[in-house]
C-alpha cells in the first residue's frame, strides 16, 4: 500500500444548530470563516499537511456542498458519503463510509468546525506505523465533557463533570485520566468492518474495539496527547468571531 496516500474523513453532515441563523439556509460546512467556507479552510489546511484523499459526509443542505466542490479544484481526490436519507451520527458515518476507505490503511477524522495547527501529518504517519486501532487526539483543556483513559492511555469512556455521569456506568476507575477531545481522531478501517450500519456515536464503537483488545493484547484505542499554538471549536457565532480575531492579530 502506498505510503503517499493520506486519507481524511471530514465530518460535515451536522445540522449546525449552535450557529443558529447562519445555518438556516446552508450547511455548517459552508458558513464563512475569514471570508472562506469552513470546508474550504479545513481542506486547504489538510492539503498543506500532505493529505491527498478526502471523504466528506453530507446531510443538512448536502446538495450545496456537492455544488461547492464541483465549482472548486483542490487538486486532490474528493468523495462524498451521502447521508441525506438518514443522519448516521459519528459512528454510523464511519461505517457507512468504509467502502471509500478500501485502499486506505488509516483514516484521519476531522470535524469541519475544528481549526488548529496540530501537526496532523506527523500524527497520521506515526499512527500508521503503530499496532493500535485508533488514536484519539486529546488535550489538557478546561471543559466539562471528558474522555476517560487508564494509566496505559487506553480508552475507557466518557465522563460529564457537571452531572458526574460515566457512560460505562458506576464510578470512575481509580487512577484514570480525564482529557479533552480535540474533535480529531485516526483509525484503521479494518477494525470497523464487523459493525452493522446504523446511527450511533463513534465512542460507542471505540469502546467495543478497546474491549476486544483485552483479548488480543493489541489494536488498542489510545489517547494521543497533542499540543498546538491554537485550537478552536467554531461551532457558535461567538466562537467564529473569537477565532477570526485571534488569528488576524497573531499572523
Amino acid at each position: 500500500m502506498s505510503q503517499d496516500r493520506r486519507t481524511a474523513f471530514i465530518l460535515a453532515a451536522g445540522l449546525g444548530t449552535r450557529l443558529k441563523d447562519l445555518t438556516s439556509d446552508k450547511p455548517k460546512a459552508l458558513v464563512l470563516f475569514d471570508k472562506k467556507p469552513l470546508l474550504q479552510v479545513i481542506l486547504e489546511t489538510l492539503i498543506e499537511q500532505g493529505f491527498n484523499h478526502f471523504v466528506i459526509n453530507i446531510h443538512h443542505y448536502g446538495g450545496q456542498i456537492i455544488d461547492f466542490l464541483d465549482r472548486m479544484d483542490f487538486g486532490v481526490d474528493i468523495e462524498i458519503s451521502d447521508e441525506r436519507a438518514q443522519l448516521m451520527d459519528t459512528g454510523g458515518a464511519v461505517v457507512q463510509a468504509l467502502p471509500h476507505f478500501m485502499h486506505s490503511e488509516a483514516v484521519l477524522v476531522h470535524n469541519v468546525d475544528v481549526l488548529s495547527d496540530i501537526d496532523l501529518r506527523r500524527c497520521y504517519d506515526s499512527f500508521r506505523e503503530s499496532e493500535d486501532a485508533a488514536w484519539l487526539l486529546t488535550q489538557n483543556r478546561d471543559n466539562k465533557r471528558k474522555l476517560v483513559f487508564d494509566n496505559d492511555s487506553n480508552f475507557l469512556g466518557r465522563y460529564n463533570l457537571e452531572t458526574n455521569e460515566f457512560d460505562r456506568g458506576g464510578m470512575l476507575p481509580s487512577e484514570s485520566k480525564l482529557l479533552s477531545f480535540s474533535g480529531i481522531h485516526i483509525f484503521k478501517p479494518k477494525y470497523f468492518r464487523t459493525f452493522k450500519l446504523k446511527p450511533r456515536y463513534i465512542f460507542d464503537l471505540y469502546q467495543k474495539i478497546e474491549m476486544a483488545s483485552k483479548f488480543t493484547g493489541y489494536a488498542h484505542v489510545k489517547s494521543k496527547l497533542v499540543t498546538s499554538n491554537y485550537w478552536f471549536d467554531l461551532g457558535t457565532q461567538e466562537q467564529l468571531k473569537h477565532a477570526e480575531t485571534w488569528l488576524s492579530s497573531n499572523r
